[in-house]
């Protein structure tokens, strides 16, 4: 007997993954479940163009809204939390897609993930701090003292990473290369999984991104932020750099009109959706592409050729 059949499904924001994912939820009886990043905050459901709750009760969804906006949600606590996730859709006999936009979930799912201990609060804390005070060339100058294999691999103005590099060998004493070898091993073997990236024509991808801007807008995005501006968080937290989020806090604040914040909002989600498909073509060449109107023809096929080398 075949195992119950999996789907990943990465794209752009804006292509159309979830609307996908609810349809061949619905096909197969399937259970959807969350990778992006963004979307497991409960506290941005607008903001970050969360499943609706009519798309919820089309098809069980897992892995949104869960999380805490105070919380520093991690690539490893999702790979462990999909993985249970998975286990269980395969000992309920449900087709599990696996949706979002957050290229480095589908890899830690598919490739493993290295072990890199976690990072003492009062060292990431003094980090960010120095990144802010002294920039990052600061930052790397140092990385090159204390870790110059890893530095050598960075690009000098790469801000989060060179600050990540530098915290772990601050934490650890130990360069982050020499954890790459100790990870934790992939939760599927993604060659038995249907995969696609969903990439709509590009001029039609950015009018899709400017209007659901403006419709998140229109749905109360502002409300929502400023409910959590309200909270005064660490504005270094994942949460608070959500796409729009910087952007809608700057207006409240005064400090710009909503008109400059949505076109920031705008043009900064237009900037990602481009680096998202540079790292997919590079990182995961197993996947896909194709455009919207072709992905369920697409993933249909796979489907039935997964079927008959599995039989």
């Amino acid at each position: 007997m075949s195992k119950p059949q999996i789907i990943l499904i990465a794209g752009p924001t804006a292509s159309g993954k979830s609307a996908l994912a609810v349809t061949l939820a619905e096909k197969l009886g399937g259970i959807i479940v969350n990778a992006d990043s963004m979307q497991v905050y409960r506290d941005l459901r607008i903001i970050t163009a969360r499943p609706t709750p009519e798309d919820e009760q089309r098809a069980p969804h897992r892995l949104y809204g869960y999380v805490d906006a105070a919380e520093n949600y991690s690539v490893g606590r999702w790979r462990a939390e999909a993985a249970a996730t998975l286990d269980a859709t395969e000992r309920y006999g449900r087709a599990a897609i696996v949706v979002g936009g957050t290229g480095l979930y589908f890899k830690a799912l598919t490739r493993g993930l290295t072990a890199v201990p976690p990072i003492p609060a009062e060292i990431r804390d003094k980090v960010r701090a120095r990144l802010a005070r002294d920039g990052v060339g600061a930052l790397h100058r140092e990385l090159k003292e204390r870790d110059a294999a890893a530095a050598a691999r960075l690009m000098p103005g790469d801000r989060a990473r060179i600050a990540r590099a530098l915290e772990v060998v601050l934490a650890t004493g130990r360069s982050l290369l020499d954890w790459h070898g100790e990870g934790k091993p992939a939760s599927l073997d993604a060659a038995h999984a249907a995969k696609i990236f969903l990439m709509p024509e590009r001029d039609e991808l950015l009018r899709r991104i400017d209007a659901r801007f403006a419709a998140m807008i229109e749905a109360g995005a502002l409300e929502e932020v400023r409910t959590l501006a309200a909270r005064n968080l660490d504005p270094q937290l994942p949460a608070m750099k959500a796409h729009g989020v910087p952007w809608l806090i700057r207006h409240l604040r005064g400090e710009i009109s909503l008109a400059e914040a949505v076109e920031g909002g705008q043009r900064e989600t237009r900037q990602y959706t481009k680096r998202q498909a540079t790292w997919f073509r590079n990182q995961l060449l197993d996947f896909v592409w194709v455009e919207p109107e072709n992905a369920l023809a697409t993933v249909e096929g796979q489907l039935q050729t997964l079927r008959g080398v599995d039989v």
